[in-house]
């Protein structure tokens, strides 16, 4: 998931498990002492939205595996014997685990502060402190007027007391700090702007829409600190249960060598061909994406192998960027793993996780569509060449190491039959250590107690900053759910469309376009959860009000929260790319851009007419079969138009380059009409190709 791996995958690999693909993939000898540029990236640690933990030793590095490794014995205990006292008392315990690892695990900022490295003394307090405060709740001592255990903290929801309010109001700010340390100041500054938007909204003039009654503090604390909306609810519920989990079968996954694997087989299956060079960094990233749900990560991995074979091939380290960052983040689009946005729509719209999966294949397939398309233009254009890998054929490496995929198959099928995501993934996790034993580059981790402590508590080390922004997400949806802002802002939104038009239609085209633009700009500033969280709050409403279902809603809004990590200037995927390849880091992030285009189109399709639901594969099997033909000739004339390529035909001029522009843009509508233009309009823009090309010749 998008924030779910950790900083230690960085730019890190597993040893070679698929019988010297990798080695060979990684650059001979005569390149790296000629070009050192992109055979030896930079060891940079990075992932989509977090900064890079201290690297640890002695005492601290002990005490954060040891805790790290009992939170991760606690989900896993919670998955088969809940604790009886329900699920809000198991958020107190895991947030008590957790949150007071980020001060020990994660740097001040301030550099007087980190000197040495390790955690310092403030630190230390810091994490003492936030121990105390969230272990509160269920301190069966009295503390002053408060205290008292469990039940009668609860009792007191609603009317707390002074030391209520003040050790929720400390909280607050130990969530807002560690969440400063692993994603930086704008997310907490938003929450800052929520808080004050409850306490202050009460004194804005009455009349205008986002005025509310107003809050006092201690309704505000009492509103973060017990119920179901704050620290307590969805988002951290779901970091607690789904995100942890998936964090844990990962990091398994890749103690089994499965994610060497993924990358090698990709590298293996495209031989000697033009475009081998772009397809395998393609693969590569989607298989990969399968069970990594990080696109910064995936993109970072995947370059580490696939650069030198780009490289070798021609492609310039800005467009090679551009493209791992592209294919890297359709890691949080690809089943069975999506980003942590995907758990909390299923949450929100109280439906099963593989439901949400289902509604994601179909765009899953036009994203890599859309890159495939684009690499095979590029190859075409640039003239890219050959290049021979040596090492086991894609066959012998799935005849040896094809067992990998077993527990992929596993989470597919046991959410198929009913069970439950959170034992699905446990069960799916004990496979994957179990087949780490037929590798024996891998049986003696397997076999070592050390090692397996190591990689348990490694899981939940890496869930760290989800937890941080999960739990100061709270602070947003207990203000909005409390102000009643979001019905608000929803009011706001869809009353700007109509001053243009009072025709539904159009009415529903301004405000997702508005929409579009408002999810794109929150995304460059706060995390893809965050920003998914925020723009339901504010969005959703605004098109459940104009009659647009709820699933269709929700993806609209998960699409463009995740497609943030492509949108310059903030585009992290394309970062961690162009660290990978050397690339100017501007240009890498346009040509992420352009790869990922179709992307930016396909969520407007979810909401803008009735079929586009269809591709959500929501509808009759007809329907969602004419509907993904369409959308997907849609998505190759837009490829030929950023491209300038049309396949099959040659280089498209300008004008040619317009029309299947407009044709793409018009199939993608999916109505009977916008269908006929769109061929149409396609089919000219081939003639002109075809003219032209004569002539040329």
């Amino acid at each position: 998931m998008s924030e779910r791996r950790g900083a230690e995958l960085g730019a890190a690999l597993p040893k070679d498990s698929g019988g010297g693909v990798a080695d060979e993939a990684r650059g001979d000898r005569r390149l790296r002492d000629t070009d050192p540029v992109g055979d030896q990236p930079p060891k940079i640690e990075v992932d989509d939205e977090e900064r890079p933990a201290r690297v640890l030793t002695g005492l601290p590095e002990q005490l954060v595996a040891t805790v790290a490794f009992a939170v991760a014995i606690l989900v896993l205990w919670q998955v088969f014997r809940p604790l009886p006292q329900g699920s809000q008392y198991y958020l107190v315990v895991f947030l008590s685990g957790t949150l007071p690892l980020v001060f020990i695990a994660y740097r001040s900022g301030v550099r007087r502060l980190d000197r040495g490295g390790g955690p310092r003394a403030l630190d230390w307090i810091l994490a003492a402190v936030t121990l105390v405060v969230c272990l509160y709740p269920l301190l069966p001592m009295t503390i002053g007027s408060g205290g008292g255990g469990y039940d009668a903290f609860l009792d007191r929801q609603g009317q707390f007391d002074p030391v209520d309010v003040g050790m929720g109001s400390v909280l607050l700010v130990l969530v807002l700090e560690a969440c400063r340390r692993t994603t930086g100041w704008v997310l907490p500054v938003v929450c800052l702007v929520f808080v004050g938007y409850g306490y202050y909204g009460g004194f804005l003039p009455q009349h205008w829409t986002i005025a509310h009654a107003g809050l006092d503090f201690g309704q505000i604390i009492d509103a973060l600190y017990n119920s179901g909306s704050g620290f307590y609810g969805t988002p951290l519920d779901v970091a607690a249960t789904y995100i942890v989990l998936f964090t844990l079968y990962g990091t398994v996954l890749e103690f089994s060598g499965a994610a060497q694997f993924f990358v090698d087989l990709s590298v293996a299956a495209f031989r000697r061909s033009g475009g081998a060079a772009g397809r395998t960094a393609v693969a590569s990233g989607f298989l990969l994406g399968t069970v990594s749900g990080s696109g910064t990560a995936t993109a970072v991995t995947v370059g580490a192998v696939t650069w030198p074979i780009l490289r070798r091939a021609g492609y310039p380290p800005e467009q090679a960027g551009g493209m791992l960052a592209a294919a890297g983040v359709g890691a949080i689009l690809s089943p069975p793993t999506l980003g942590v946005a995907a758990f909390i729509v299923a949450e929100y719209l109280d439906v099963s996780y593989v439901t949400v999966l289902g509604w994601a294949m179909i765009p899953t397939v036009l994203y890599y569509l859309g890159i495939l398309l684009a690499v095979e233009i590029d190859a075409r254009r640039l003239g890219t060449r050959p290049v021979e890998i040596g090492g086991a054929s894609g066959w012998r490496l799935l005849a040896r190491f094809g067992y990998h995929f077993l527990s992929l198959i596993a989470i597919v099928v046991l959410l198929l039959i009913g069970v439950s995501a959170t034992r699905a993934v446990v069960y799916a996790t004990a496979l994957a250590f179990v087949l780490a034993f037929l590798d024996s580059r891998t049986r003696a981790r397997a076999s070592s107690p050390r090692k397996v402590f190591q990689a348990l508590g490694s899981g939940v080390r890496s869930a760290l900053p989800v937890v941080a922004v999960c739990t100061s997400a709270g602070v947003i949806t207990a203000m909005t759910t409390k102000t009643g802002l979001g019905a608000q802002l929803a009011s706001l939104l869809v009353r700007a469309a109509r001053t243009v038009s009072d025709n539904h239609t159009v009415v529903l085209a301004c405000t997702v376009v508005l929409a579009a633009i408002a999810l794109a700009v929150l995304g460059l500033a706060v995390p893809v959860t965050a920003s998914f969280i925020i723009g339901w709050a504010i969005i959703g409403p605004a098109l459940l009000a104009l009659e647009v279902p709820a699933p269709a809603a929700a993806m609209f809004v998960f699409y463009y929260s995740v497609l943030s990590e492509v949108t310059p200037p903030t585009a992290l995927a394309a970062v961690g790319a162009a660290a990978i390849t050397g690339a100017r880091t501007v240009p890498t992030m346009w040509q992420a851009l352009k790869y990922a285009l179709p992307a930016f189109l396909v969520p407007i399709v979810f909401v803008l007419s009735g079929p586009g639901e269809y591709l959500l594969g929501r509808g009759p099997v007809l329907g969602v079969l004419w509907t993904t033909a369409a959308a997907c000739v849609g998505v190759a004339a837009l490829a030929a138009a950023t491209g300038g390529w049309i396949l099959g035909v040659g280089p498209a001029r300008p004008l040619a380059r317009v029309f299947a522009a407009v044709g793409g843009l018009a199939l993608l509508y999916l109505e009977p009409g916008a269908l006929v233009v769109g061929v149409a309009a396609l089919s000219v823009a081939v003639g002109i190709t075809l003219v032209s090309r004569r002539r040329t010749t």
